[in-house]
């Protein structure tokens, strides 16, 4: 194959459709929550802007989400869980001494929208 004809294109999604969102009061209380849904595995949270969240996509196994997906650059967020964090960490212990890692995704402008909306709603 002849690597001139490769064409790269980039095309973000136009929407996220949060479904749900639940606010932690403390960092902590995410980092349980995502040990406890991981069932004791390693879990890992996402942070940018001063928000530590997690989020689980729907996936697009369905016809009606993979359309909106692939035609309008639409995807559903099934759950948004968030809690304030002003400075990065990279791990958060609880007093249980559960340790979750910490991804910075702060580069990433679609992460930074999501959390600055997600300040907006509490």
């Amino acid at each position: 194959m002849n690597e001139d004809i490769v064409n790269i294109k980039f095309e973000p999604f136009r929407e996220i459709v949060i479904m749900e969102r639940n606010f932690f009061a403390t960092p902590d209380d995410i980092a349980r929550f995502a040990s406890i849904i991981a069932g004791g595995k390693a879990a890992g949270l996402y942070w940018a802007e001063g928000v530590v969240f997690l989020y689980f996509p729907l996936p697009v196994t369905t016809e009606a989400a993979s359309k909106a997906l692939l035609e309008e650059k639409r995807v559903y967020w099934t759950f948004v869980g968030y809690s304030f964090m002003p400075k990065y960490q990279p791990l958060i212990e609880t007093k249980e001494k559960i340790m979750v890692p910490v991804i910075d995704m702060s580069s990433n402008p679609m992460f930074r929208k999501v959390t600055n909306w997600l300040k907006e709603q509490k």
